[in-house]
């Protein structure tokens, strides 16, 4: 594994363990050429699936830019950060096992509204507003209305 700071090629592991949820492994590295720690996480990749964006550009499915997105709504939120990891792992491993090579970008988006949804409101508003391309504070002011809506419910 290469160093993040250093760049040299070798680092020896001195610690694993299963993270929380079970779906990785955490390890712990030593790197050999300037001694620097550091964490890595291995988890099982079922498939590779391909993210069709909206112009009809294919990337391979990043999970570390889903779960930047996702931290990124729960900022300076009071959320476990154990709930936010399993929605992006439970995200993922759908992905991986829905039998599709290619899955268009807004289906990605759905899901993280639907799991941002039931994990905290200001999280849900937060992604929507980039999600779906909010423009003007009206924008803000009917969606938020929606959810007061649907929490009543």
């Amino acid at each position: 594994m290469r160093c993040p700071f250093c760049g040299h090629e070798d680092s020896q592991v001195k610690d694993s363990r299963p993270t929380e949820d079970g779906a990785a492994i955490r390890r712990r590295r030593q790197c050999e050429g300037c001694g620097a720690r550091f964490t890595t996480f291995e988890r099982i990749q079922l498939r590779d699936v391909w993210v069709v964006k909206s112009e009809g550009r294919r990337e391979p499915f990043d999970r570390e830019k889903l779960a930047r997105s996702v931290d990124i709504a729960c900022r300076k939120r009071a959320i476990d950060p154990v709930r936010i990891e399993k929605l992006v792992s439970g995200i993922q491993r759908q992905l991986e096992t829905a039998g599709e090579s290619e899955v268009p970008a807004q289906v990605i988006g759905e899901m993280v509204m639907e799991g941002l949804k039931g994990l905290d409101s200001v999280a849900y508003i937060r992604f929507a507003s980039v999600y779906k391309d909010f423009r003007e504070a009206k924008d803000f002011e009917d969606f938020a209305g929606s959810v007061k809506e649907v929490g009543r419910e």
